[in-house]
């Protein structure tokens, strides 16, 4: 091929259209913006409507008991964590009402995915999440755990989640967990159901 046929083959066009291109480019981020508008919308919708679940309880601490000059802690609430039975490290992906998992709380931070600290102990289960709400779940809102696959927005291979069905306030809620070492799951349901089984044992007497 020589240099003459080269230079005769057909050029791709320039652009000369540039206001139309930007009129989509604009259509397009301001389409993108609405809809996370309305997801923002549909968030701080289901929030109010969750609006009545009380306040999550917080870790056992001095600030949270009588005896350390704190507010007086929620009834059930033990005046320290106890020693720990079980901890893990892993993610906290999300609680729906129990039974519902397509039900996602959102109210008090329930819905802030992130990264979690969990620890077992004789007084209940105590949840750090670093840039989220922590919580405590005293041992007798504790109503049972299992293994399962999936919680709202979040699916994963059979087993793979510790899902931690526990009361608060009227509400029977389920909570999310993973573990980084997911062979840990087992060893938690054994025990937060065998706590349940012990508590139940405890009140029927």
């Amino acid at each position: 091929m020589t240099l003459i046929n080269l230079a005769a083959e057909p050029k791709s066009a320039e652009v000369t259209d540039w206001a139309a291109r930007l009129g989509w480019v604009a259509g397009l981020l301001l389409f993108i913006a609405f809809v996370y508008w309305l997801m923002r919308q549909g968030w701080k919708w289901r929030g109010s409507l969750q609006s009545g679940l009380p306040e999550l309880p917080a870790l056992p601490s001095p600030a949270t008991t009588l005896n350390g000059g704190g507010k007086p802690p929620l009834p059930g609430m033990p005046d320290a964590a106890g020693e720990a039975r079980l901890s893990l490290s892993g993610r906290y992906h999300g609680s729906t009402t129990a039974g519902q998992w397509l039900d996602r709380i959102v109210a008090h931070g329930l819905g802030t995915r992130s990264r979690v600290e969990l620890t077992l102990t004789d007084q209940g289960l105590a949840v750090v999440r670093p840039g989220a709400n922590d919580f405590f779940v005293p041992a007798a809102a504790l109503r049972e755990a299992r293994l399962d696959k999936g919680i709202a927005g979040k699916v994963l291979a059979e087993g793979g989640l510790l899902i931690v069905t526990w009361a608060h306030g009227e509400t029977l809620l389920d909570s999310g967990f993973r573990s980084d070492t997911a062979a840990e799951h087992a060893a938690w349901v054994e025990a937060i159901n065998s706590m349940n089984t012990s508590t139940t044992e405890g009140t029927a007497r």
